[in-house]
């Protein structure tokens, strides 16, 4: 899930949840609820994302396409 795959590109770069939270201009608790795959993440956030965690943004969009299959 996405969420999770947040969570670990976060970790293995060594940032905090509030470095993060930081950089989207969102509260410590939207990144915990993102990465706990309780809230969706925006295109925007996707893209600030991609970025900070030096990842492609589209397979950051892969990963949540396949929680939108895995939901039907």
């Amino acid at each position: 899930m996405l969420g999770d795959k947040l969570r670990e590109l976060r970790e293995a770069k060594s940032l905090l949840q509030r470095q993060v939270t930081a950089e989207l201009e969102v509260d410590t608790a939207y990144i915990s609820k993102m990465q706990s795959n309780e809230k969706p993440v925006s295109r925007q956030h996707l893209k600030k994302l991609s970025a900070l965690l030096g990842i492609a943004e589209q397979m950051l969009l892969t990963h949540g396409l396949a929680d939108k299959v895995a939901e039907r």
